[in-house]
């Protein structure tokens, strides 16, 4: 048998083929060697193009590549992290990312989202489609592993900061997110699951999440980080945005970037991605859904209703 490598298998992801479990174990060997040596705040220069949630979505995301301009041979990525659940294509999802990762190490970099998570892809659909996908739950655990390793940050040229999920009472320098232990499963509370679960919102300081987890902060709250850490905006996903990004507060100092399409085959909405030149001024390109996946959804043995939580 001829032994395949990062090349072969980029090639096979590509067109939605999932990798064998041998390959699965070694492509996440690979990435969690790269992720090792990133730090907690992951510093990138411009150009980049910062992209937000894809949630399984894998034709989408090909969508989202010809938006940007292409693979990321040519292009800095930030991925915000949410990778995987809800969509029916969470495995070929994160295997191309991390295809990309391996053969683009310098260029693409991997931000940890809340569904990033043991607890949560049990929930939302990853777990069940490696079990339904292999047979067995070992690609997924493996796939768990490597999300031990995620980066909690990403820093564009030290101005602009992007999260997942958002701000902590818990977090007042950067330096207490380069501080913190991440290869861990995330905590059900603290600074970590913070980053990892916050929306920016409209109350006067902090405010307890109705999601269960990170809190809602005010733009009173942006507005004293973002002055004691010298940044100009905080990016963040998270959230679904009808039309692909918004700008949360009059100062224009935090925004949401939303790279799902038609979120979960049903919302309706457009989705984008946040490119950013050597002029720290944020663009956005718009794109929608392909009907890759309405197509395939007939198909999909994805029939059981998820849990409910926030789409």
């Amino acid at each position: 048998m001829v032994t395949r490598g990062p090349d072969e298998w980029l090639e096979t992801i590509k067109k939605c083929q999932a990798l064998t479990e041998n390959e699965m174990k070694q492509l996440c060997e690979m990435v969690k060697e790269l992720l090792m040596e990133e730090s907690n705040i992951q510093p990138v220069q411009t150009p980049v193009t910062v992209c937000g949630d894809i949630h399984g979505q894998f034709h989408d995301l090909l969508e989202l590549f010809r938006t940007a301009g292409g693979f990321p041979d040519d292009i800095n990525y930030i991925f915000l992290g949410d990778y995987v659940d809800r969509g029916y294509y969470s495995l070929e999802t994160f295997t191309l990312l991390m295809c990309l990762k391996v053969k683009y190490p310098a260029k693409i970099t991997l931000v940890r989202g809340n569904h990033e998570s043991r607890q949560i892809t049990q929930v939302y659909g990853f777990y069940e489609e490696c079990l339904n996908k292999y047979g067995s739950t070992t690609v997924w655990k493996y796939c768990c592993q490597v999300f031990d390793f995620l980066t909690l940050a990403a820093i564009i040229d030290g101005k602009i900061l992007c999260v997942h999920g958002g701000l902590s009472p818990e977090i007042r320098m950067l330096d207490q997110i380069r501080v913190l232990s991440r290869a861990q499963e995330v905590p059900h509370e603290g600074g970590f699951s913070d980053l990892l679960w916050s929306d920016p919102d409209n109350v006067e300081a902090w405010q307890v999440s109705p999601r269960g987890a990170g809190w809602l902060f005010g733009s009173k709250v942006a507005r004293e980080f973002n002055h004691v850490n010298g940044l100009n905006l905080i990016a963040r996903a998270h959230q679904l945005v009808m039309e692909g990004f918004k700008y949360h507060f009059p100062e224009k100092d935090v925004v949401t970037v939303w790279s799902a399409p038609n979120y979960c085959y049903r919302c309706g909405n457009v989705a984008s991605v946040m490119k950013v030149e050597e002029d720290l001024e944020p663009t956005f390109k718009i794109f929608s859904a392909v009907p890759d996946d309405y197509i395939r959804e007939s198909t999909a043995n994805h029939n059981n209703q998820r849990a409910g939580y926030f789409l």
